[in-house]
């Protein structure tokens, strides 16, 4: 019986291996595909896999995702080949073998080769993705978008998921205006500081992409609460030799600019140029009234402005390369920023009591001149190892940012009990030195673990010598205010380390990173007007970010990111403003650093069709350093405190989808809860805003592309009050000609309506303060661009390299008020 029974097993064993043999065996045969220049994933190309010798009959044909990566299963054996096809590039194919043992044949990386054969009378039409995804931060090919032809860097960063632009032109990354600026992975403060300005006047062609960095990781100087602009540059220096020129007008102003790259065997330079001159094509009027709570007496105080704006400005960068041997490599890069504006404004103040009687009243006269100009230079020293990615950079960065203000107000009409009012001219010269050393080491433990180290020291010298001359009443000649003039030094060190760990399983990918930065702040005086003080600041900052790709084009995310604002000199200056004597500010130097958390979920998806970007987050802080304002005997009284609690909960969206190869449908939107509180002014605000924008963008015959674009936002909620919402419009057409090396655009902004209406409100205990103010906002004009030259390879960078973003920007007006970021 148990002979027999065996036999029974042993003959069921051999039915179900022979059943098993017959099984089709899976192989799984994955890889990357690379561009061989600039070392970016190849998106979309076409994979043929057949066997040697049989090219025409494929076994299995498909494409690579987003990011250039693929994963096929195949079930056939022996010698086979893989080949990729891809717009402007040659064929590039690879044999592999396949044996019965085999279960995952990794085919690593494979590098495209440019196609120098040039075609003709074929007209290519497929659009690439103009938003790509990585764990901490998202990317939006401003290159790729026909729009950039004709707008400014500010109008295309509507499009761009996470930010919005409001109104006014003010800024909000991910929510908040509290962010930093880049330029080519380099922090620029200055930029940070007044964004609005300085990006309306750059062009948007100078522009490659713009990085959205919400979850900055332990690498990243802690300031910053919302994230990071990172505006790459065109002109990314290759082989051979390129120049592009573009000028441009319209009735906002002109502008003209060029960049070029040259290489002569191991050294390559690259650079860039351009010019931009403005003007407000109509004056910028305002009116403002302040009902003062405290008082009958002086109740209602009414300001009306007409103001005219003008200005030039110049921004380059110049990036170079030495390759000493294949493990050591020499960069430089340096940038310069700057330009001179100049502003006429004409306004009348009136003073009225509760029954609306005038108290007093006059006429005021303003013209300001103001220049400003920041400069960076990078050296970085990068040194490989036999270990594939393990790298040792050390880097040096100088710069400065000079500036000058010179300013005449005059008083007229001056009616009744006029406060003393005296002819004032003031004129300023502040400027920063920084000189900072890091040091930063990557080490990969693992094929798909990665630990990165590093440590910096900032130097920072910020001088400021501002005078305040006035004439006796009806006199003309202007003597030095010794109490309102002030002359200080302010020495700031920074202490940084950080520690970044990194790990990618199949489809799981963790980021994690602790940075502790230490702050030494002296401010000394060197006039009598102003008492020295100093101040420390310790942070700790953690974040964590946390990946899983859900399928070739799908990725969900989630974060958690601790930032720091620290407060500016002007935020901590004690010196009292009194320019104006009916509205004073002064700071506080007991100010600690704000600190911010944000929780976010993510989800993406991209392919040919249709890239959707989604985005949920919370946000809170607990001590967010906020204007306190408040009304003493009728003045005016402006200082900063650690009073805030702030929590936000906002949803993102961002659609793309093309229709058809010469149909591009786009929608950018978000939507959020803000709640502010504070428990020391007693007041709490909270509401629902929203903003949203979206376009059309086609190909039509004769090779003309056309856009049509528009969007705009409900009323926005702040710390005090509320502001009303905008809207806008336009469109855009343009054509190349001379295989695409000649371009002209046109384009029309809100041509039936000349100016845009804006408003706000804050309410206080002891005041509510309204404003309104109508920009200009009809615009009309055109582009053009030509370019020579050829390109084949491309200029090797150190991966890593110098990025301060640690100051709080602020008190950039002559009240002593934050600057607008």
């Amino acid at each position: 019986m148990k002979k027999s029974f065996s036999i029974l097993i042993l003959f069921l064993l051999c039915i179900t291996a022979n059943a098993q043999s017959d099984k089709p065996v899976l192989f799984t045969v994955k890889g990357t595909l690379l561009d061989s220049i600039t070392k970016a994933g190849e998106p979309y190309s076409t994979i043929r896999i057949y066997r040697k010798g049989t090219p025409n009959k494929p076994i299995k044909v498909l494409t690579t995702d987003v990011n250039g990566k693929f994963t096929q299963k195949i079930t056939e054996e022996g010698n086979l080949v893989i080949s990729f096809t891809s717009v402007g590039k040659k064929i590039v194919s690879k044999e592999f073998s396949v044996k019965s043992n085999s279960a995952t044949i990794d085919l690593g990386s494979i590098y495209t080769k440019e196609n120098t054969n040039e075609l003709k009378g074929v007209e290519i039409v497929a659009q690439k993705p103009l938003v790509k995804t990585e764990i901490d931060k998202l990317a939006y090919n401003i290159e790729d978008d026909p729009d950039s032809k004709t707008s400014s860097t500010l109008e295309m960063l509507r499009k761009v998921p996470m930010v919005t632009v409001d109104g006014e032109d003010k800024i909000q990354v991910n929510g908040s205006t509290k962010f930093k600026v880049y330029i080519n992975g380099k922090p620029n403060n200055m930029i940070s500081s007044n964004p609005t300005e300085v990006l309306k006047s750059m062009p948007a062609n100078s522009i490659k992409s713009i990085e959205v960095i919400t979850n900055p990781g332990a690498k990243y100087d802690a300031e910053g609460i919302s994230g990071i602009l990172n505006i790459i540059t065109v002109g990314k220096g290759m082989q051979g030799y390129t120049a592009t020129f573009n000028a441009g007008a319209g009735t906002t102003g002109s502008n003209a600019g060029a960049y070029a790259t040259v290489q002569s065997g191991k050294f390559t330079v690259t650079g860039n140029y351009y010019y931009n001159h403005y003007k407000s094509p109509d004056d910028m009027t305002g009116f403002s009234k302040r009902e003062d709570f405290t008082s009958t007496a002086n109740k209602f105080l009414t300001n009306s402005s007409s103001t005219n704006y003008k200005g030039n400005y110049n921004s380059g960068n110049v990036e170079a390369s030495y390759e000493i041997d294949t493990l050591r490599l020499i960069t430089f890069s340096g940038s310069l920023f700057g330009g001179a504006n100049k502003s006429n404004a004409i306004g009348s103040t009136e003073m009225e009591s509760a029954s609306l009687d005038p108290v007093y009243s006059y006429n005021t006269n303003n013209s300001s001149k103001n220049s400003f100009m920041s400069i960076n230079a990078n050296v970085d020293y990068q040194r490989s190892f036999k270990k594939k990615d393990e790298l040792l950079t050390l880097s040096y960065r100088l710069s400065g940012s000079p500036r000058t203000t010179d300013a005449y107000t005059y008083y007229t009409n001056l009616l009744k009990d006029v406060p003393t009012l005296n002819d004032l001219h003031t004129k300023g010269d502040p400027s920063t030195t920084e000189h900072t050393f890091q040091c930063d080491f990557s080490n990969p433990l693992t094929k798909d673990q990665t630990m990165e180290l590093g440590a910096k020291y900032i130097i920072r010298n910020s001088n400021s010598d501002d005078k305040y001359y006035i004439t006796t009443p009806g006199g003309s000649i202007y003597n030095e205010d010794k109490d309102r003039s002030s002359k200080y030094s302010h020495l700031q060190d920074v202490l940084a380390a950080y520690a970044g760990y990194s790990l990618k399983y199949k489809s799981l990918g963790f980021k994690t990173g602790l940075r502790y930065e230490y702050t030494m702040m002296d401010v000394k005086y060197h006039s009598n007007k102003g008492q020295d003080f100093d101040a420390h600041f310790s942070d700790l900052v953690p974040s964590a970010n946390l990946s899983y790709q859900i399928g070739q084009t799908q990725t969900l995310k989630a974060s958690y990111n601790m930032r720091i604002s620290r407060p500016g000199i002007w935020y901590l200056n004690p010196f009292i403003n009194n320019s104006d004597p009916k509205n004073i500010s002064f700071g506080n130097p007991n100010l600690n650093s704000e600190k911010s958390h944000s929780f976010e979920l993510n989800y993406s998806s991209f392919t040919q069709k249709f890239n959707i970007n989604l985005s949920l987050g919370h946000t809170f802080v607990n001590n967010s350093i906020e204007s306190y304002s408040y009304i003493n005997n009728g003045v005016l009284n402006n200082t900063y405190e650690n009073i805030g609690k702030w929590a936000s909960t906002r949803f993102s969206s961002y659609i793309n989808w093309n229709m058809s190869p010469k149909t591009r449908v786009y929608m950018n939107g978000s939507t959020s809860y803000d709640d502010f509180k504070s428990d020391k002014m007693n007041i709490s605000n909270n509401g629902f805003s929203y903003n949203l924008s979206g376009g059309l963008q086609q190909n039509l015959p004769w090779e003309l592309r056309l856009s049509l674009y528009g969007g705009g936002s409900g009323s926005n909620i702040s710390f005090q009050g509320k502001s009303s919402g905008y809207s806008y419009y336009g469109f855009s057409l343009n054509k190349s000609f001379m295989n695409k090396r000649l371009t002209l655009s046109a384009y029309a902004r809100n041509l039936f309506n000349k100016s845009i209406n804006f408003n706000s409100t804050t309410e206080t205990p002891s005041f509510r303060f309204y404003t309104e103010t109508h920009y200009p906002q009809r615009s009309f004009g055109f582009n053009i661009s030509y370019r020579i030259g050829e390109l084949k390879a491309g200029v090797k960078k150190a991966a890593r390299s110098i990025q301060n973003d640690d100051v709080k920007s602020g008190g950039g007006d002559s009240k002593g008020a934050p600057a607008s970021n």
